[in-house]
């Protein structure tokens, strides 16, 4: 269904999603801390960090060549592909381009604004899109609220999702 808004040829060829700025760490994908010795059993160069609140992220720091704010690193797991298996694949990147967040009332899946290839003139479609991972995304939020961010401005909100059932809150 994610290839009605998004083409996986576009997808291939951008890496946009899993590269990132250093001005715009917080944008990372979090990972779920169990997953976490299992990924380094399996890439032991892998380095992550621990931010405040408890989520874990990659750590990029030695990824950057100067301290330029507009520079990029790639994510060490994209080779040509994210190589991680799907069940230790972050949930923020299983969502792009949407973004679970924490909104005022609840839960948002929120179109991520920087992608370039997301079919954005189906409104209609987005949300069709967004409510078939709206019971998966609230299971995920209660089980790893620390990985949740607070809603940004700049997001675009498709679907208010019920934190417990992860049913549409209206539509």
């Amino acid at each position: 269904m994610m290839e009605e808004i998004l083409s996986p040829a576009d997808c291939a060829k951008c890496e946009f999603c899993c590269s990132f700025r250093r001005q715009s760490l917080n944008l990372t994908p979090y990972f779920a801390a169990e997953n976490v010795d299992e990924i380094c059993r399996l890439y032991p160069e892998a380095r992550f960090k621990t931010l405040p609140g408890g989520a874990v992220t990659i750590d990029l720091d030695d990824k950057y060549q100067t301290d330029d704010s507009e520079e990029e690193a790639l994510c060490p797991f994209n080779h040509t592909g994210c190589i991680l298996p799907d069940n230790l694949k972050p949930f923020d990147c299983k969502l792009w381009p949407f973004r679970l967040m924490r909104g005022e009332n609840g839960l948002l899946l929120a179109l991520v604004p920087t992608c370039p290839w997301i079919k954005k003139d189906d409104p209609g479609k987005l949300k069709e899109v967004a409510m078939t991972m709206a019971k998966e995304a609230a299971r995920y939020a209660k089980i790893h609220p620390e990985l949740i961010i607070d809603y940004r401005a700049d997001y675009q909100i498709i679907l208010e999702v019920g934190a417990a059932e992860g049913e549409p809150l209206h539509g």
